[in-house]
């Protein structure tokens, strides 16, 4: 009874949390509200859960749960959300009909080595079938290239990267053979090819916005540079190409671990166009178009599909509005049709 009685007072100052944070959030949308002490952010907003419901609440489920307020205060998410419980609605369906449809699939192998440490997790996966391998991603900062060609059946280059911004995504160039990450704060490029103990690489940064994902654009006219996709947190979708010539640079003699190297932002021609009026959560060139996807919570502005060339001008771009936002979206070639989630 003691129990339950503590449960219910937890709550209910959970949810007053819940309720300060969708004003605040509310207020910032329109401008009206001015940063102070009783500002909750992340760190605030995971200490206070932390302290109410102790390790009945798992990191992943409290960073999905603020993630789902902030962008998108009009929607709050059910309180169970948070103990990683979810609610589906029921459509009637008999339960035989709804187990029919469930597709079984064979037991695949699995890595049994640990990629990344305790309360890390993976970001972005990334398959590349030119070179027969994958590239992973890990929040705080592990990138891994698993190969086939090696003396194991999987080999690990791990890189660490040394900002303290989280890693949210990751991708392959494959003319300048770099792997290309995002973080909160700027873009990681790392040369898998250099020795295991001798990380080599570059990180861009500032970025202004904190980016949120990134894409790699497929076109194989120019062997000799990459251009990238990013979305960030404010609704822009940038474009960046990068050169041989932007990576010609003179390497150092050191022997230190990591040998990642700083470029300034601003020397680099950054394209960038406001096309969602909230976060982007996925941008991907679909060569099949010859287009450009991006999507994101805002309910309005969607889901963008257009020509890239649309990130350069202000010529009104194809978007489409879907209730709640897009989450995810891809593209099949043989049914010709693309698939949004909200």
């Amino acid at each position: 009874s003691l129990e339950l009685i503590d449960f219910k007072n937890a709550l209910e100052q959970f949810q007053n949390l819940v309720e300060k944070m969708i004003i605040q959030k509310t207020k910032e949308s329109s401008g009206l509200y001015t940063k102070d002490d009783d500002e909750i952010g992340y760190d605030k907003f995971y200490a206070t859960t932390r302290t109410l419901f102790g390790p009945a609440v798992k990191d992943h489920n409290i960073q999905a749960f603020f993630r789902k307020i902030m962008s998108n205060p009009d929607e709050t998410p059910e309180w169970l959300e948070i103990f990683g419980c979810f609610i589906g609605g029921s459509d009637g369906m008999p339960t035989e009909s709804k187990e029919s449809m469930v597709l079984l699939v064979s037991e695949k192998r699995q890595i049994a080595h640990s990629v990344v440490k305790r309360l890390d997790m993976i970001k972005g996966i990334v398959k590349v079938p030119l070179l027969d391998f994958t590239v992973t991603a890990s929040q705080k900062g592990v990138l891994t290239v698993f190969s086939k060609q090696r003396k194991s059946f999987f080999s690990y280059f791990f890189c660490f990267h040394q900002d303290t911004a989280w890693i949210t995504g990751c991708d392959f160039l494959p003319n300048l053979q770099y792997v290309v990450a995002v973080t909160e704060s700027s873009i990681l490029l790392w040369d898998y090819r250099a020795k295991e103990s001798k990380h080599e690489g570059f990180v861009i940064k500032p970025m202004k916005n904190c980016l949120l994902c990134v894409s790699t654009v497929t076109v194989a006219d120019n062997l000799t540079k990459d251009t990238i996709l990013m979305g960030d947190d404010k609704g822009y979708v940038y474009l960046l190409t990068m050169t041989s010539d932007d990576f010609l640079m003179k390497q150092s003699k050191s022997e230190k671990e990591s040998q990642f190297r700083l470029l300034d932002s601003e020397s680099f021609n950054i394209l960038k166009r406001k096309l969602h009026d909230d976060w982007v959560g996925k941008v991907k060139y679909i060569s099949a178009l010859k287009r450009f996807g991006s999507c994101s919570t805002d309910r309005i502005n969607s889901f963008v599909l257009d020509d890239i060339r649309r990130l350069e001008d202000s010529i009104p771009v194809k978007e489409f509005s879907v209730p709640k936002g897009v989450n995810a979206f891809t593209y099949c070639g043989k049914a010709k049709v693309i698939v949004t989630g909200g």
